[in-house]
């Protein structure tokens, strides 16, 4: 999810994000899941992997299991969720994994968005030394952050209308996400204390986590305290209906069975709030990885996920117009930088990166973040 100029293009970047060791974890797992299952044997634990791309926050241990259950044998290939350890200098502050369990158990009895099979909640620190729940492996394929899609692979590879029929399947998941009646009610572990509004919180939150992620650290990022100004001098007059909004709303979180959308993955920003706090980020992410493909002088893939696109199939399957879009793009790119800053600081942390001259240059969009704060990003 990283690059520079001085990185070729199309090389994965190496990023610790545990340093959990996966054998040891494996035999934890062996002995949790013959526990859980009442099993005289235990079972047997094999293709034991961490994902090669994205998870850069929470870990995941993939896994595939074989047992025996009233004498038939039993198979399955799970997802072990869970949450990095202290050591690994977390990119958040607080990992809720009973949380996002039972905010993806509710999501799939709400509505149609797509998620994968929940098996089981541990939600105190057992056998893998922190809450984790497991889910079911979803076989399809991601579009890659490391290295970006944008420089290979095959979405890039594919046909214009296969990218569209992508492009239309994944603003529909938004929408009909969107779609869930009274998200307060649904939802109500996401609902903003003392009153406030959810926006209000959701900014207010993003100050503390940069205050945590950075700031306390002696880490000040002036381009983040500009754009934190911004936000406030431009604050929409009406935000609308709140919605459940998925947060990490990117292709990066979806897996494909070829171009149709299979499952929804990493709920851990979701929260409630106007609706463009999502379609923003979706656009955003987009183009994060298309001004680094420029960057290289690489074309990418500048006809997909356009700003007046995703906002035109988002209206037509929403029955909503978005609004105050400039003000929430802003927003995405001012979040952006926060959780790349705290990444990178990690990134220096385990000696994977430089330490930067300029303190903007945590950000390494901060050139889009720039333009979007003086109104000069062209967006089509």
């Amino acid at each position: 999810m990283t690059a520079s100029a001085d990185r070729p293009p199309g090389e994965r970047v190496i990023m610790t994000v545990s340093q959990r060791d996966p054998a040891a974890l494996a035999a934890a797992v062996s002995g949790w899941l013959a526990a859980r299952l009442g099993l005289v044997d235990p079972p047997r634990i094999s293709g034991v992997r961490t994902p090669e791309s994205g998870g850069l926050s929470s870990t995941s241990l993939l896994f595939e299991a074989d047992w025996t259950a009233d004498g038939a044998p039993q198979r399955g290939a799970f997802v072990a969720r869970m949450a990095p350890e202290a050591s690994a200098v977390p990119v958040f502050p607080r990992y809720d994994l009973p949380g996002q369990f039972d905010l993806i158990e509710r999501v799939s009895a709400r509505c149609a968005v797509p998620v994968p099979r929940l098996r089981w909640n541990e939600p105190d620190n057992g056998p893998l030394g922190t809450a984790f729940f497991v889910m079911d492996q979803v076989a399809g394929r991601v579009p890659l952050d490391n290295p970006p899609y944008v420089f290979g692979g095959w979405l890039l590879d594919a046909q214009p209308h296969e990218r569209d029929r992508l492009e239309r399947d994944s603003v529909r998941v938004l929408a009909d996400l969107h779609a869930i009646g009274e998200p307060a009610d649904a939802f109500p572990a996401l609902v903003p204390p003392g009153g406030l509004s959810a926006l209000r919180w959701h900014v207010d939150q993003q100050y503390a986590y940069y205050k945590w992620a950075l700031l306390d650290d002696g880490y000040q990022i002036p381009i983040i305290e500009r754009s934190l100004r911004w936000l406030e001098e431009h604050w929409p007059a009406d935000t609308g209906p709140d919605v459940l909004c998925w947060g990490d709303a990117r292709i990066g979180n979806i897996i494909y069975d070829g171009f149709a959308p299979v499952a929804v993955l990493d709920w851990e920003m979701a929260a409630l709030g106007p609706r463009e706090l999502d379609v923003s980020w979706f656009i955003f992410l987009h183009r994060f990885f298309q001004d680094i493909a420029e960057v290289f002088e690489l074309p990418g893939l500048p006809d997909f996920l356009r700003r007046s696109q995703v906002e035109r199939l988002y209206a037509a399957y929403s029955g909503r117009e978005l609004r105050h879009m400039d003000f929430y793009l802003v927003y995405a790119a001012l979040r952006h930088a926060i959780v790349m800053a705290r990444i990178r600081r990690r990134m220096i942390y385990f000696g994977e990166e430089q330490v930067p001259d300029d303190p903007d240059d945590y950000v390494m969009h901060r050139a889009s973040l720039d333009r979007l704060l003086a109104g000069t990003y062209r967006w089509d």
